[in-house]
């Protein structure tokens, strides 16, 4: 609804009132609509507004902004009357009688009531209104003495935020939550004291959300995006408390609110997880002797922790007030004997104190619109950090000999610059950033800092002009860069805890794409160039120093980002930084831990315990992109790439990871615009036999990816390599892998014509193919048999020698199938009598029982029983005990049995001779034999049978009788034995009545 579409009918202005009607056109599903609207104001600021639209919203309605808007562009058009007390005032008695009847008239329906009991306590001489002098008057405004400030709809802000809470996210809730917190950001910057209100109102909201004590209960960790809307109203708590003129007994009545949500057990931890027992280490400065003491014993951080600690900061250090208050504050009685310098070499005002605490303050200024006071305090801030690594270095430097010798450091920093709940370096960084992108006259939009401050004790400096606080060739675009990179570059330990860690990776990254979206030029190169020395040469004080603390946080994805940055300007030292990023020491078994004996820093105050890394596999990956983008730069760098080989085989450990990049190595080697680089095709190929090592023992869903993607590398090399691998099969390759993979490629039409190869090189391969295949028989014939009988059919002692392994493997270490499967093959290949062999052997492993009358087996034992019939009667004689013993199943033995009377035995014998004679009887052996044994087969699965036969199973049982009645009367005295069976059966199982009816209606 645009403002333009309203129209106004009337509009009344008092001098601390305005009330009017707005029309709402009518649109093409409404009516117009009249909406009566009212506001109070009081110098310079809405402090109530009713309007009859019935609208709820933490915003004014539009009928409000447009009825303000009138009033402010159109003030001529607005009837200007003085408070009503005073028009009242100029009237005699019978006017002020006649103004209340018809007052009550007009509006009898909502005043009467109000009026009759108004008059009633007037006539009254005791009453309360009678004991006051005078009557209100709303439209004369408040008191010069009263405090004033801007509507706000408090229960509406509970009943949004309320809502997009109960939205759990969905819906854009958590985007509407920001929005919230982006007003609260804004109220405060213009110094609206309804900024803290609505914050209040908001964490009321937050506390009482049901989820908390649920997940807690539950023992589940809050969603990401709802941990970081609580971090950000810990942030914003903190710049509440640290407000530069805020009353002292606003502060306490924050103290208290915060104090009280603290203590409730569902209140939020920082850290996300667990209790952080870090020291308090907010109040750097002195500040009372009293001041740690509550939070102290606090168990548990909560993301109220820093702002209630806060409360004990303040702001009347006389150095502090003159750094932010002046460009001019210098001192050139500079002497560098003691740790915490009020002035550097230069003149220019330090501030130590505890960095988050420090930058805290930054954004604290910014926050209540103090941007000028901000950069001063972060310029001395960025300017105490610079001087701090300096001194770090050549304490280093000092002690060098020593580190490196024991080659462990417990120097390291609890807490973490980036990722911290404060974000330090985002503040310091997003406080010069815009100083960068506003114009000078922005920072002067409020000037009233010192006002209300008290005087500060004068110090001795000399003027100097702001920007001579910066060195020569510097601005705050440098100074915001080289923060950031002092930031990313700092040594510190992995907190505990899930989210916290999360947090590390996340502000990581959100530096880096900032920092992405600046422009290098020749100054921000030079600023890179230092940087990365310093942290090259500043040892434990730095993430890439030679010695580190084990449990530091990795630099893998900064030090991708100072590579591709340096890589252009400076290479050697590109490369540098990159390859001391690879190490990743919490994964080094060898590692020692931290020696606590002497530290400089902050020790380590749990140096034994075994870290919970919970974003490895993140880190593992930022690692392995590090490694990817050394080697595509140093694709055509012989030097480089062995230097970027012996990196990752040293450093990355993670099995997926190396393949990736030998993958990687293998593409960017064999690009289709270019010939292949060898080099780097060679070390694609050691990555992927390391792969082939690191893998070999354990299992990995990837493995048979892997080793056929090692065979195409080891084809792109050459021939020598795909000799290599095979002569060295067993420390690559399981024997299956070897066989059925890799002989088997190499072997292939389609890779010799790859190589080109001449028939030489094609014999001394397959020779290697072959040796392989033997090896791999020996090793595992159940697996690798066929396979090497498979390679070696063009050499015939190889082939022999197969043949043997399998044989000797038959009688212990191979199943059934497996033999089946070789006798196929042997048969395949034309060697009946090998095939027969071997379908013997297997026989002697097969026990088929009486209900197995689908078993997988059944084809094979039939394909033996017609492969042994073929050779003849003595091979089927010698076959069919082995069937007898193993074969229970009724129905497979009467079709073998059936089959064998078909055709006389070697009817068709080798090279398609036919045999001439007689078919086989059924009364002498071997068929004998076998039909006796299928005669009992049939009578023992009959009685197996009804032992559980249930009467659905009736008829499918009858018709197992018949074919049972069809094998007996293949005997001469067939007729007869099933007679008798049928009778003995009626007389067993006479209790099963309508079965026994059954088989007398079919059998008699």
């Amino acid at each position: 609804m645009g403002f333009a579409s309203l129209a106004f009918s009337s509009g009344i202005g008092l001098s601390f009132h305005l009330s009017g009607t707005v029309t709402e056109p009518a649109m093409q599903s409404e009516p117009e609509t009249v909406c009566n609207v009212a506001i109070s104001f009081d110098r310079c600021k809405i402090t109530s507004v009713t309007c009859s639209c019935g609208n709820k919203d933490i915003f004014y309605c539009a009928h409000v902004v447009a009825l303000s808007l009138y009033r402010i562009r159109k003030p001529d058009q607005v009837k200007l009357h003085l408070p009503i007390s005073e028009t009242l005032f100029q009237m005699n008695r019978d006017q002020l009688q006649k103004f209340v009847q018809y007052l009550i008239t007009v509006h009898h329906t909502e005043v009467l009531p109000t009026a009759q009991k108004l008059a009633d306590e007037i006539l009254s001489q005791n009453s309360e209104i009678n004991q006051v002098h005078g009557a209100p008057d709303p439209t004369a405004g408040a008191s010069i003495d009263d405090e004033n400030c801007w509507h706000l709809d408090e229960e509406q802000v509970q009943e949004q935020v309320k809502l997009f809470l109960s939205q759990g996210g969905y819906h854009g809730s958590g985007k509407q939550l920001n929005l919230l917190f982006a007003k609260v950001r804004e109220m405060l910057k213009m110094r609206d004291s309804n900024g803290a209100r609505m914050l209040t109102l908001i964490t009321e909201q937050f506390m009482a959300d049901p989820r908390l004590s649920l997940w807690r209960q539950q023992g589940t960790a809050m969603t990401d995006k709802y941990r970081q809307l609580w971090d950000e109203l810990g942030a914003l708590w903190m710049c509440i408390v640290l407000n530069p003129h805020c009353k002292l007994e606003q502060k306490a009545s924050w103290l208290k609110q915060l104090k009280k949500w603290n203590s409730v057990d569902v209140c939020p931890w920082e850290d996300g997880n667990h209790g952080n027992e870090l020291p308090n280490l907010t109040n750097a400065l002195p500040q009372g002797a009293n001041a740690n003491q509550d939070s102290s014993n606090r168990p548990h951080r909560t993301v109220f922790t820093r702002a209630i600690e806060a409360c004990d900061l303040h702001w009347q250090d006389s150095h502090l007030q003159h750094i932010i208050s002046s460009d001019l504050y210098t001192n050139y009685c500079y002497h560098d004997d003691t740790e915490n310098l009020l002035f550097d070499s230069h003149g220019w005002p330090l501030w130590h104190e505890h960095v988050p605490t420090a930058c805290a303050r930054v954004d604290a200024l910014r926050s209540h619109g103090y941007p000028r006071e901000a950069l001063r305090l972060a310029i001395a801030i960025v300017n105490t950090l610079r001087r701090q690594q300096q001194k770090q270095l050549e304490m280093f430097r000092a002690q060098k000999k020593e580190l490196l010798h024991r080659g462990v450091t417990s120097i390291t920093n609890l807490e973490g610059w980036v990722g911290h709940p404060l974000d330090p370096i985002g503040t310091l960084f997003s406080s010069l950033m815009e100083a960068c992108r506003v114009d000078d006259e922005s920072f002067h939009g409020f000037s009233d800092f010192t006002e209300n401050m008290g005087q500060c004790k004068s110090l001795e400096y000399q003027h100097l002009p702001a920007h001579k606080f910066l060195e020569e060739g510097e601005s705050y675009l440098t100074l915001a860069v080289e923060v950031a990179l002092i930031g990313l570059g700092q040594q510190r330990i992995m907190p505990d805890g899930l989210y916290a860690q999360e947090k590390v990776c996340r502000n990581e990254e959100q530096l880096i794409s900032k920092l992405q979206e600046i422009e290098l030029d020749d100054t921000l190169v030079k600023i890179f160039r230092k940087q990365a020395v310093f942290l090259l040469e500043a040892g434990p004080y730095s993430g890439l120093g030679e010695v580190i603390h084990r449990e530091s946080v990795p630099m893998h994805t900064f030090a991708k980002y100072l590579f591709t940055s340096l890589l252009p300007h400076d290479a050697e030292l590109a490369y540098k930084t990159a390859l001391r990023a690879m190490r990743l020491l919490v994964l080094e078994s060898t590692a020692p831990l931290g020696d606590i004996s002497r530290p400089h820093h902050i020790a380590s105050v749990v140096p034994n315990r075994y870290p919970r890394w919970f974003t490895l596999s993140h880190i593992e990956s930022q690692q392995c992109e590090l490694a990817s983008t050394m080697l595509t730069a140093a694709k055509g760098d012989v030097r480089r790439l062995e230097t970027v080989l012996e990196s990752i085989q040293k450093n990355i450990h993670s099995s997926s990871h190396i393949f990736k990049l030998a993958q990687d190595a293998f593409k960017i080697a064999t690009l289709m615009d270019s010939l292949p680089d060898i080099t780097l095709l060679k070390v694609s190929l050691e990555l992927g036999l390391q792969v082939m090592r690191m893998t070999l023992s354990t299992l990995n869903w990837r493995r048979r990816e892997m080793v056929r993607w090692l065979v195409t590398c080891a084809t792109e090399v050459g021939v020598y390599a795909l000799d290599s691998i095979m002569q060295n099969w067993f420390t690559l390759f399981t024997p299956t892998e070897a066989t059925s993979i890799v002989a088997t490629t190499v072997m292939s039409n389609s890779t010799i014509v790859r190589l080109h190869l001449d028939c030489h090189q094609q014999e001394k391969l397959a020779g290697s193919a072959r040796t392989l295949a033997l090896q791999c028989a020996m090793k595992d014939p159940q697996n690798c048999a066929l396979s090497a009988l498979t390679l070696c059919e063009k050499d015939h002692i190889a082939f022999e020698t197969a043949y043997q392994i399998v044989l000797d493997a038959a009688t212990t270490g191979m199943s059934y199938s497996q033999l089946f499967t070789i006798a196929r093959y042997m048969e395949h290949r034309g060697y009946p009598m090998r095939a027969y062999k071997l379908a013997t052997l297997a026989m002697t492993h097969l026990n088929l029982s009486y209900n197995q009358d689908t078993h997988p087996a059944i084809n094979d034992v039939l394909w033996a029983c017609a492969l042994s019939h073929s050779l003849g009667k003595n091979e089927l004689a010698a076959i069919i005990p082995l069937v007898v013993k193993s074969v229970k199943c009724a129905t497979v033995l009467s079709d073998i049995l059936r089959r064998c009377t078909l055709t006389t035995p070697g009817m068709v014998g080798l090279h398609g001779r036919r045999n001439s004679g007689k078919l086989m009887s059924l009364d002498k052996a071997p068929l004998r034999q076998l039909l006796d044994a299928t005669i009992g087969a049939y009578i023992n699965t009959t009685h197996s049978r009804l032992t559980h036969i249930s009467p659905r199973h009736y008829s499918e049982f009858i018709e197992f009788l018949s074919k049972a009645r069809e094998t007996f009367l293949m005997a001469h005295d067939g007729h007869i034995q099933f007679t008798q069976f049928i009778d003995n059966l009626k007389q067993i199982y006479k209790g099963k009545k309508k079965l026994m009816m059954l088989v007398r209606e079919r059998f008699g």
